[in-house]
């Protein structure tokens, strides 16, 4: 007997809805993260009332997607999606069906959802209702499609990349005939928005297993929606610093990575542009000269595809651009200051665990000694913050205001100036006072004067 705790508000909407004499359960997603002890992010909620029912019982709601049969009620400035029973129409555009029809049996609509593991729902007086075996399934960890896969699949294509991150999310096998849809069907994933395949491909990579991205591989998915990673995976490495192909490579970086969307997709992305790259000697080793910048502008492309924002795609890149930098250099404070400048203070911090990742997904050459490099690049970092030494114009003891009072005329000068004294100060951190660097301009005027 599953019994399951509904939060009052849920509880307030479905009694209400059964005490106008319909029926009304939680459904979804929700009851299946309160079976695996998951707090839900949101509770949906089922009923046999049709749309202006439902909002005739409440105070406050709006239409959410009332064609649909979706409204949302407002309790206390918190919302909750309320839909009626329904049987969807054909899907036109592998997406969105052309019309759905109210029905008044709960199997009926349950029958409709994508996975057994989402088919189930549930009130206090009914208890769980469970006409797929999506309780068996969560305790075999298994991802099945309600009834025959390759008609839900083919009623809405972004259903074959939400299998593969259920998947990932929570360390599920793929059942065969669901696995096999995927194979048949991947190509219909071209008709989908690219936004709407950014949004799984994240939590993809955010989930647990990040290197399920195999699974996509395996099943055709990347070569619609990241054809640029089957090159990877078909690329090898032959040298004495790797064991892996360069997607294999990748794979096991990010279950190296920690879960974050920024560190994870350049970590992705930051081998990308290896393929190009690719050099092989007359020993039969491989090369890949220049792979850092090829990976960066292909990492820019890839993510303006896919839609995703300024910011995202600023900091991936520049994470890919610079995940080889300083790979065998011994650091010292000044080499360390003059990196964070170069890189970017926002950049910087993250760089650790890219590096770190990429390490731990190269061969056993030498990997102790990367890895204590590693940790002494950013021990030093780490000094150089507890010490609020300048590594920007941000923190610059001078201002262009500064220098204009001493006589200088506002113009490309300054900046100029600044950039100076900002590098005389990297390589003397202890210099970084104003009467000391209004001394340093002074007689840096009067010897280029």
């Amino acid at each position: 007997m599953i019994t399951i705790n509904l939060p009052e508000k849920v509880k307030f909407i479905i009694d209400t809805i059964t005490g106008a004499g319909f029926e009304a359960f939680a459904v979804g997603g929700c009851i299946r993260d309160s079976i695996l002890g998951r707090n839900p992010a949101d509770w949906d909620i089922t009923t046999s009332a049709k749309p202006q029912q439902v909002k005739a019982l409440f105070a406050k709601t709006f239409d959410t997607g009332i064609q649909h049969g979706t409204i949302t009620v407002l309790l206390d400035k918190e919302g909750f999606e309320v839909t009626t029973y329904r049987i969807d129409g054909e899907y036109e555009d592998s997406r969105h069906p052309k019309e759905v029809v109210f029905t008044s049996n709960l199997l009926e609509d349950l029958k409709r959802r994508d996975f057994t593991i989402n088919a189930m729902a549930y009130n206090e007086t009914t208890g769980l209702v469970d006409a797929f075996g999506g309780l068996e399934d969560i305790d075999r960890g298994v991802i099945k499609c309600v009834g025959d896969p390759l008609e839900r699949f083919s009623e809405d294509a972004l259903r074959i990349m939400r299998a593969i991150r259920f998947s990932a999310q929570l360390g599920y096998e793929i059942e065969e005939n669901t696995k096999q849809a995927i194979i048949e069907l991947a190509p219909t994933l071209q008709n989908i928005s690219a936004e709407r395949i950014q949004v799984e491909l994240v939590k993809l990579l955010c989930s647990p297993h990040p290197d399920y991205l195999k699974i996509m591989y395996d099943t055709g998915v990347t070569k619609i929606v990241l054809p640029e990673f089957d090159r990877c995976m078909e690329t090898p490495q032959i040298h004495k610093h790797h064991m892996y192909d360069v997607g294999t490579h990748t794979l096991v970086a990010l279950k190296e990575t920690p879960e974050d969307k920024v560190l994870r997709l350049a970590v992705l992305l930051h081998d990308i542009g290896k393929p190009r790259a690719l050099e092989v000697d007359e020993e039969g080793i491989t090369h890949f000269h220049g792979h850092q910048i090829i990976s960066r502008d292909m990492s820019e492309e890839i993510l303006k595809r896919l839609r995703f924002d300024n910011d995202t795609i600023y900091k991936v890149a520049k994470l890919v651009e610079f995940h080889d930098y300083g790979n065998s250099v011994e650091p010292t404070k000044t080499i360390v200051r003059r990196a964070v400048h170069r890189i970017g203070e926002d950049i910087f911090p993250m760089l650790y665990h890219v590096k770190r990742a990429d390490v731990l997904a190269q061969s056993l050459y030498k990997r102790e000694e990367k890895l204590l490099l590693l940790e002494d690049w950013q021990r030093l970092y780490e000094q150089i913050v507890a010490d609020k030494e300048c590594v920007s114009l941000k923190t610059l003891a001078v201002t262009g205001k500064d220098l204009i009072a001493e006589g200088l005329k506002p113009g490309k000068e300054i900046g100029e100036i600044l950039q100076a004294l900002l590098q005389y100060v990297l390589d003397n951190p202890e210099k970084n006072e104003k009467d000391i660097l209004i001394t340093y301009f002074n007689n840096y005027l009067h010897k280029i004067g």
